[in-house]
């Protein structure tokens, strides 16, 4: 795995993409791709923790991609290392000049900047990639400014794969960033009622910075831990208005035809399709008789034969 660090720890001179790169989508690969220059320096790429927005408006910034997942999707592209620039109050009143001189040559040594052609930096937002170009040629680095990438509906965004898992619109998702979407939680102890009304389920608790699909019942696969098995599974993500309505959003999730001992470990959940939206059943008998329906639905979408054909 491609270390994740801090600017200190980096290593250097660098040939570097710069932006948040949330999501990882085809736009951003573009830009990465300009910046795997290895007779330029270490393919590196730079973001800010926490965004630049939660600290200056004070705004809740959820990620499509955590930073210890984005690992994972960079290696792929070439990239040798991800360094997180802490975005602090200080960071932010830095003139576009300085923090060009003391973050990315200083600090970093670049050699070579990738970024997309709208990207701005410095105090209050002051610098462009004119202004970026013109550092690089006072300075003495490459620059590379890649245009804005579209395709039928328009330009390819974090903004528009956040709108499609909030319609829980999976497959629009999947296709904007090239790969299924995905999450991780640790599996903690419940209430154990699932498991009293034959549904047995792993309670997850999931990082509160990751971005999730609109609230539903979903089928999905889980893996656990470092598993490469796909296991079919039901999800439920939201509240539980039969049983708590005042209960917090959680995301519960049952395996289908797997009984296993899951607490304390990791499983990663791909929704693959929203069954339905929650509802609020009469009782627990209810409920038990709807999670079964959900079951066989989920059975079908995940394309799996029926329950009365296993085994």
């Amino acid at each position: 795995m491609i270390p994740l660090c801090s600017p200190q720890d980096a290593r250097q001179p660098t040939s570097l993409a710069l932006g948040s790169f949330d999501g990882l989508h085809a736009g951003h690969r573009e830009v990465i791709r300009h910046a795997v220059q290895k007779d330029l320096g270490v393919p590196t790429v730079v973001s800010f923790w926490p965004h630049p927005r939660e600290v200056l408006f004070k705004e809740a910034r959820l990620r499509l991609d955590l930073p210890s997942e984005k690992l994972a999707l960079l290696e792929p592209l070439g990239i040798e290392q991800l360094v997180l620039v802490p975005f602090t109050t200080t960071l932010a009143k830095l003139s576009p000049e300085s923090f060009v001189d003391t973050v990315l040559l200083e600090t970093l040594q670049a050699r070579r900047i990738a970024v997309g052609e709208d990207f701005q930096f410095g105090r209050h937002r002051a610098g462009n990639v004119a202004l970026l170009q013109e550092l690089g040629r006072l300075r003495g680095f490459d620059v590379q400014v890649v245009k804005i990438l579209k395709d039928a509906h328009g330009r390819m965004s974090s903004s528009r794969i956040r709108q499609a898992l909030e319609a829980s619109d999976l497959n629009t998702a999947k296709d904007l960033l090239g790969r299924p979407y995905r999450f991780m939680g640790r599996v903690v102890s419940g209430r154990g009622l699932g498991r009293k009304l034959g549904w047995p389920t792993a309670n997850l608790q999931v990082d509160g910075r990751k971005f999730l699909p609109g609230l539903g019942v979903y089928a999905a696969w889980a893996r656990l831990d470092d598993s490469n098995e796909d296991l079919a599974a039901v999800m439920n993500l939201g509240p539980q208005p039969t049983i708590d309505p005042n209960s917090p959003s959680a995301v519960e999730v049952h395996l289908l035809d797997r009984n296993l001992d899951l607490t304390d470990r990791s499983l990663t959940v791909e929704p693959t399709h929203r069954l339905r939206s929650q509802q609020k059943f009469s009782g627990l008998d209810a409920l038990s008789e709807q999670i079964k329906r959900d079951a066989k639905a989920a059975r079908h979408w995940l394309g799996l034969p029926s329950q009365a054909n296993v085994g």
